[in-house]
């Protein structure tokens, strides 16, 4: 993986925050779109790392699922409930996930009509591979831009989510 960014990597008319045809007026891209275009290339980072770790089926969802039932096994209505998406949409993914492996369906003790999805030892894994991404991806931006930068951005970032963004039960398993 290369870092991308620093300026010398890109020639001027391709930088972030510059238009690149030569006719298109001088001001800078709107923010809203430096934040989409950066979150993709994170992404498109993390899928190359991901199948570069052995797991080049990671869906676009998967990520969500798996933060979720890295808290706790849940059924595929608590998961619904906790990714906001339908009953079926979630047994949906499920059945996919289940089915490349990463998660496994098992029996409730609790509730014998239920069944609880758990991530699998594969699941686990590319957990653990994801976990790695984001520290690593934190690191390099620290050293090609310092460790201050790094701190005013996620500084930013944070305001920019909002207060709420701590204490949403939906977003706290993003951090594990």
């Amino acid at each position: 993986m290369t870092l991308q960014w620093q300026p010398a990597a890109r020639p001027a008319a391709n930088r972030p925050g510059q238009r690149a045809r030569p006719d298109a007026p001088a001001e800078p891209v709107d923010l809203g779109i430096l934040l989409g275009v950066a979150y993709q290339e994170f992404v498109r980072e993390l899928h190359v790392a991901h199948a570069a770790a052995g797991f080049p089926d990671i869906g676009r969802s998967d990520g969500f699922v798996f933060r979720s039932l890295a808290i706790r096994p849940m059924t595929v209505s608590e998961l619904a409930g906790r990714l906001e998406i339908t009953k079926q949409g979630a047994a949906q993914i499920i059945d996919d996930m289940e089915r490349r492996g990463y998660v496994e369906r098992q029996p409730d003790p609790a509730d014998r009509r239920a069944r609880l999805v758990r991530l699998s030892e594969r699941g686990q894994r590319a957990l653990a591979n994801a976990r790695r991404f984001h520290q690593d991806y934190q690191r390099r931006l620290a050293q090609a831009r310092g460790a201050a930068a790094v701190g005013t951005l996620r500084s930013l970032l944070a305001e920019i989510a909002g207060p709420e963004q701590g204490v949403d039960p939906r977003l706290r398993g993003f951090y594990l």
